[in-house]
C-alpha cells in the first residue's frame, strides 16, 4: 500500500485539462463549436435613388444602398458563400402613412430590391422583414388605433406585406412585428396563394431592448418613434418561460424556423429554444451589440477582429444554427482566407 493513496480517478495530476490546449492541432481537435460561413445571415438596409452608399454614422462600416448597388454587394457576398442576405428598407419620410399603404405596393422598395437581386440568379437566399414600422408615421410596427397598436387590423396588413415580397421572389418571410396570431396567418396567406414554397422565418422571441437604436437610424424609424415604448407587442426583458410559449405557438402556427433577438444579451434563450423545440434557431446580433463592439474596436480598446468571432462563436455554444450580423461579410471574408 502506498503511503499516498492515489487520488480518485479523473483528478488532478492524473487529469491535465491543459494537456489537450498545448497545440493549436489538439485544440482544433476537441473544439465543441464552430462557425463556419454556412453559418452567417447578411443584414442590409435598402434605400432609394442610384450608385450610392449612404454611411450609417451609428453603425461603422454598415451603409444603406441603393438597389443597384445592392445587387453587386449581394454578388460578392454570394461569392463568400454566404447562405442568405436580410433585407430592411429605408422608406422615405413622404411614403410614410397611417395605413401603411407603401407596404403592400408590388413595386415598393423591397419588393424591386427582392426582384433585382433573382434576376442577377445569384446562389443566394433572400429574407424579407414583414413589419410595418419602416411604413409609419409613428414607427410602431402595427397600425395605432387611439394610442394603442391593434393586433388583428395589423395582422391583415402583414398578409398582404408578405404576399407582394414572396411573388416578388423572395425565399424567407421573417415576420418580426411580434403581433399574435400572425405566423399562422401568413402561413395560410402564402399557402392559399399558392406559394407553399416560401419560408417563414419568425422572430418568436423578441424583446422590447434597448440594444435596437441604431438599427432604427438606419431604417429611418428612429425619430418618427421617439421616445415610444414597443413594450405592448415585444417581450419583457425579465422573461424566459414566456419565449418559450412565443415560439411553441409560432412552431404550432407553421414556423419553418424561429429566430431569438437580441442575440447577445439573449443566449440563455437561444439555448433554452433549441434545447426545448430542436427547430432550426437562429439569433440577431442587433445593431447595438454590433455598433458597441464596433465603436470600442475603433478607439483601440478591444481587438475587433478577435472579438467579433468570439461573439459569433459564443452564438454557436449556445445552439444557435444561424446568425444575423452586420458583420457577416467581414467575417465570411475571414474564414475563407483562414481555410485557405
Amino acid at each position: 500500500m502506498p503511503s499516498h493513496p492515489l487520488p480518485p480517478l479523473g483528478a488532478f495530476p492524473r487529469t491535465r485539462l491543459r494537456r489537450n490546449r498545448r497545440d493549436d492541432w489538439s485544440r482544433r481537435l476537441v473544439a465543441e463549436a464552430r462557425l463556419s460561413v454556412d453559418d452567417l445571415i447578411w443584414p442590409v438596409f435598402v434605400s432609394e435613388g442610384t450608385n450610392a452608399a449612404t454611411p450609417i454614422p451609428s453603425m461603422p462600416g454598415v451603409e444603406r444602398l441603393t438597389v443597384d448597388r445592392l445587387v453587386g454587394a449581394v454578388e460578392r457576398a454570394a461569392r463568400l458563400g454566404i447562405p442568405m442576405v436580410a433585407l430592411f428598407p429605408y422608406v422615405e419620410a413622404a411614403r410614410k402613412t397611417d395605413e401603411t399603404s407603401e407596404a403592400v405596393n408590388p413595386d415598393n422598395l423591397m419588393c424591386r430590391a427582392v426582384r433585382a437581386i433573382k434576376a442577377a440568379k445569384l446562389d443566394i437566399g433572400v429574407m424579407c422583414d414583414v413589419a410595418l414600422d419602416p411604413y409609419t408615421p409613428h414607427g410602431h410596427d402595427g397600425l395605432l388605433r387611439d394610442n394603442t397598436i391593434v393586433n388583428d387590423e395589423t395582422v391583415a396588413v402583414l398578409c398582404q406585406q408578405a404576399l407582394v415580397q414572396a411573388r416578388a421572389g423572395c425565399d424567407v418571410i421573417a415576420p418580426s412585428d411580434m403581433m399574435d396570431g400572425r405566423i399562422g396567418a401568413v402561413r395560410a396567406a402564402l399557402d392559399d396563394a399558392g406559394l407553399q414554397h416560401v419560408r417563414v422565418l419568425a422572430y418568436a422571441a423578441k424583446y422590447a431592448s434597448a440594444f435596437y437604436g441604431p438599427f432604427r437610424d438606419a431604417v429611418g424609424s428612429a425619430k418618427t418613434l421617439g421616445g415610444a415604448s414597443k413594450s405592448t407587442y415585444q417581450m419583457d426583458s425579465a422573461n424566459s418561460n414566456e419565449a418559450l410559449r412565443e415560439v411553441a405557438l409560432d412552431i404550432a402556427e407553421g414556423a419553418d424556423m424561429v429566430m431569438v433577438k437580441p442575440g447577445m444579451a439573449y443566449l440563455d434563450i437561444v439555448r433554452r429554444v433549441k434545447d426545448a423545440f430542436g427547430m432550426p434557431t437562429y439569433a440577431y446580433q442587433v445593431s447595438g451589440e454590433y455598433a458597441m463592439l464596433k465603436a470600442a474596436a475603433l478607439n483601440g480598446w478591444l481587438d475587433w477582429d478577435r472579438v467579433i468571432l468570439e461573439s459569433l462563436l459564443a452564438f454557436k455554444r449556445a445552439g444557435a444554427d444561424g446568425i444575423l450580423s452586420y458583420a457577416a461579410f467581414e467575417v465570411a471574408d475571414r474564414l475563407n482566407r483562414a481555410r485557405s
